[in-house]
């Protein structure tokens, strides 16, 4: 069948929750509205009962099969889209990251090949890991010829693919004049790099070390000079994984100037706190994420944030790695741990069950945070997320009567371990097609 019909399902925007049927027709929302009909032995008729309706889940912060020296991260596009699907999000966005001296364009085809496999549209960010004169050239290509929209810049990982905030700013100058979007990785990679020294030459090499070497202040230190070149430049910015108090406090204020920033989270630095790092090992290692997992007073400063509009976005930085074989190799040496979790399966589920559920959140800043924002400010909005008729037929229906418990040995994520293990969750998400029953 090309057509069908949700009847009986409570629609969910990010402006209000109504009662109404929807159409879809060869992939499109053809109407919204009561008592709605299809052509008669064409049209699959759906009841959506008890269900939510919502817009799929837009993920724009995602790093499947990306290549570390420890390998590959656990998920390539084939399996990552796939738990993402099952988790309600219906469309990715994953990174291109050049080697040192390579051409964007050569990098961001071989990556395209890559992703073959995905289940679900996707775009690319294009990482600028490197710089030198020729990189602002490159980007206008990437945009004029290819299509990019936006590229992402690390001020972490000296020495590998980060760059120098002077080299930003170029950076930003050219993003603006080709339209572009900038996301940036705001941590203070020389700081990062000294304490990082220091503790290993103490002998003190655990994953607990991870964290403190990467206080908040690292973190909230680069946001402010980033703000400060967007302010300079007039680069539209996004700040990826936000996860201090100290930055949400420079961050309200820049978007209260009316500054073009953007800001995103991720639910492990909603749902977690920083006593993870003081488990033994292994249990600690899966844990070892950049930024790392924060104290008490940072996380309940997120979900103001979430609830004050601070925060545009809640995407996961999906990037898991096994902890036997990939994340154990530096137990002695928290510098080799890669870093990394999953979390694409249950992004929806967990802001659902921890901030709906618990009304830290409202149902409409809940599918503002996981699809609609995100569609807005990455150029895909109405077509997607959004119910409107016209758009793109990425439709979910949201179970809240279900129940399960994390854990990775039944979850689609291809990895051993789970952040999240043995956490309860709520809500149920499934992609509506035609032939849905």
């Amino acid at each position: 069948m090309q057509s069908a019909l949700l009847v009986n399902g409570t629609l969910i925007s990010d402006e209000s929750v109504r009662q109404e049927d929807i159409l879809i027709r060869n992939n499109r929302i053809i109407s919204t509205g009561n008592n709605l009909s299809g052509q008669p032995g064409e049209t699959n008729i759906i009841d959506a009962g008890r269900k939510y309706i919502i817009p799929g889940g837009i993920d724009p912060h995602v790093h499947f099969a990306l290549p570390t020296p420890e390998g590959c991260s656990c998920d390539d596009f084939h399996s990552g889209s796939l738990a993402a699907m099952a988790g309600g999000t219906t469309f990715i966005m994953d990174f291109v990251t050049p080697a040192p001296g390579q051409n964007l364009i050569e990098a961001l085809s071989l990556r395209r090949q890559e992703a073959e496999s995905c289940l679900l549209p996707y775009r690319l960010h294009v990482g600028l890991t490197w710089y030198d004169h020729t990189i602002t050239s490159q980007m206008q290509q990437c945009v004029n010829e290819e299509g990019i929209t936006s590229f992402k810049v690390y001020l972490a990982y000296k020495g590998s693919i980060g760059i120098e905030y002077h080299e930003l700013e170029k950076v930003m100058h050219a993003a603006a004049s080709l339209n572009a979007i900038v996301l940036v990785h705001c941590e203070e990679g020389d700081l990062i790099l000294k304490k990082q020294r220091e503790f290993v030459a103490a002998g003190k090499t655990s994953p607990l070390y991870h964290a403190l070497s990467r206080p908040p202040e690292t973190e909230a230190s680069a946001v402010k000079k980033v703000i400060d070149l967007c302010r300079k430049t007039g680069c539209r910015t996004y700040i990826v994984h936000t996860s201090a108090a100290k930055s949400l406090q420079y961050i309200r204020a820049a978007k209260a100037e009316g500054l073009p920033l953007y800001c995103e989270t991720c639910p492990q630095y909603l749902l977690l706190d920083e006593s993870v790092y003081r488990k033994p090992l292994p249990a600690s290692l899966k844990y070892v994420i950049s930024p790392p997992i924060r104290g008490r007073e940072d996380r309940e400063a997120l979900w103001v944030a979430l609830r004050d509009g601070t925060v545009d976005v809640v995407a996961t930085d999906h990037c898991p790695f096994n902890t036997f074989g990939q994340k154990d190799k530096g137990a002695d040496n928290f510098t080799l741990i890669p870093n990394g979790a999953g979390g694409v399966e249950h992004r929806l589920a967990l802001l659902y069950t921890y901030g709906v559920l618990t009304k830290k959140i409202s149902l409409q800043q809940f599918v503002a945070l996981t699809s609609v924002n995100a569609a807005r400010i990455f150029g895909l909005f109405p077509d997607k997320g959004s119910l409107r008729p016209g758009s793109t037929a990425d439709v979910v229906l949201l179970d809240p009567d279900y129940t399960s418990v994390i854990s990775a040995d039944n979850g689609l994520q291809q990895c051993d371990s789970d952040i999240y293990e043995g956490m309860p969750i709520s809500g149920k998400f499934s992609v509506v097609t035609a032939e849905s029953v």
